[in-house]
């Protein structure tokens, strides 16, 4: 059932919004992957997949958005078919089956907090990279570093977290 001029069905909101969340342990022996972007480090994220929470955050954003379960769910870290999957093939699935449910992705905002390595030198990179999964615009796509000011597990350099902030369009 749709609205009244052929819109999104009138039960639902046209836009929506979605919180994602990730964190991963920094460890050696493994590449540091953030926003699809191999990132020169002496360590990397700890994980199922490649660890890339840029793009786990913003997965689950934009599926949180759209009422669409989450990563997770989707792609369980206890299934031999992730392990090691590119984290942005995994955000272009989930893309696809929003678009499936009838929205698109039109705006994100992702923070990265890590004592190291320094994140805006890479953004540009990780703005491409992302948009080219999402089909979000680059101009509505947003990523910025924060530190933690030398505080917890992340200021002690033991790992990286994300959150991430996505809006969905019904369509």
């Amino acid at each position: 059932m749709t609205g009244e001029e052929g819109g999104p069905p009138a039960n639902r909101p046209a836009i929506r919004v979605g919180i994602g969340y990730d964190s991963h342990r920094l460890v050696p022996g493994r590449l540091l992957i953030l926003g699809g972007q191999r990132i020169p480090s002496d360590l990397g994220l700890e994980g199922h997949s490649d660890a890339d929470a840029v793009a786990h955050a913003l997965t689950d954003a934009i599926l949180g958005a759209a009422g669409s379960g989450d990563i997770g769910k989707l792609f369980p870290d206890s299934h031999p078919q992730w392990k090691d999957a590119d984290s942005i093939g995994l955000l272009r699935t989930a893309c696809e089956i929003v678009r499936g449910r009838g929205f698109r992705p039109v705006q994100a905002d992702v923070t990265v907090i890590a004592e190291q390595p320094r994140i805006g030198p890479h953004a540009p990179a990780m703005i491409a990279t992302l948009s080219a999964a999402t089909g979000i615009d680059p101009s509505a796509l947003s990523i910025k570093g924060k530190t933690n000011e030398g505080m917890g597990f992340i200021g002690r350099g033991e790992g990286v977290a994300v959150i991430a902030v996505a809006t969905v369009e019904a369509f």
